[in-house]
């Protein structure tokens, strides 16, 4: 089975002309889309998957929530506002809390998932939140080539040239909170990781942008953390070059 972008099967029936849509133009659209385009079939994600990837949605639904509380918090100056704005606060971060220890339950309760966690958590950088991010949302980890896994996670850089115009390469697509865990990592893991440090350095010295640079980290991440999964192989300061 395949899982693909609705938008790119639309885009691909105005691309041969169908704009009108029925349940039986879509039924051609999808089997001529599918025919031309070959989608790569995934397996299905079991109930157990399914289950933590909710649960990481939550998680991230209820800190989004407490960020929008503390703004909000900021703003008010009315007593009554600012008690009722505090309550709801402390319940928000104690149920933070309860969905922190229950993915930890989640991934204990699984052989595969608790060896990720412990070898990804071994990594200088990466913790408990990101460790979690990359199990829930890129199962595929470990199963694919390097490439392949840095453009799943969306740190693919695209070229966008024409003729003798040359635009500036940007990433695109994938799955974006994988992304913005993976930009958490990036930016502690030069004050502690040294072959990130190392290559942080080294891009910024070589006069690339420091927000580039980061990038840069986020892919080396994604490399590091594959080969790590496909080998099973334990964090060690020799990881430089990675498949």
């Amino acid at each position: 089975m395949a899982l693909v972008n609705p938008q790119a099967v639309r885009k691909f029936a105005g691309a041969t002309g169908k704009l009108a849509k029925t349940d039986k133009i879509d039924a051609q659209v999808l089997a001529h889309f599918a025919e031309a385009l070959r989608p790569e079939p995934r397996p299905l994600p079991d109930q157990a998957h399914q289950v933590l990837k909710a649960a990481m949605q939550r998680r991230q639904q209820v800190v989004k929530m407490i960020g929008q509380e503390g703004n909000r918090l900021e703003k008010t100056f009315i007593p009554a506002v600012r008690q009722d704005i505090q309550a709801h606060l402390a319940w928000l971060r104690r149920r933070l809390e309860e969905l922190n220890r229950d993915l930890d339950d989640q991934i204990r309760q699984s052989p595969l998932w608790r060896d990720r966690d412990r070898l990804f958590q071994g990594i200088p950088g990466i913790g408990p939140v990101v460790s979690r991010a990359v199990i829930a949302q890129m199962p595929e980890v470990g199963t694919l080539p390097g490439k392949k896994a840095v453009a799943l996670a969306g740190l693919a850089p695209y070229n966008r040239d024409s003729g003798r115009f040359r635009g500036k390469r940007m990433i695109r697509g994938g799955r974006s909170y994988l992304r913005r865990m993976l930009y958490m990592a990036a930016v502690v893991a030069p004050r502690f990781n040294p072959v990130i440090r190392a290559f942080y350095q080294r891009l910024v010295a070589a006069g690339k942008p420091k927000k580039l640079a980061l990038t840069a980290c986020m892919r080396k991440l994604v490399l590091i953390l594959n080969a790590m999964a496909k080998h099973n192989q334990p964090w060690n300061q020799s990881i430089t070059q990675v498949p």
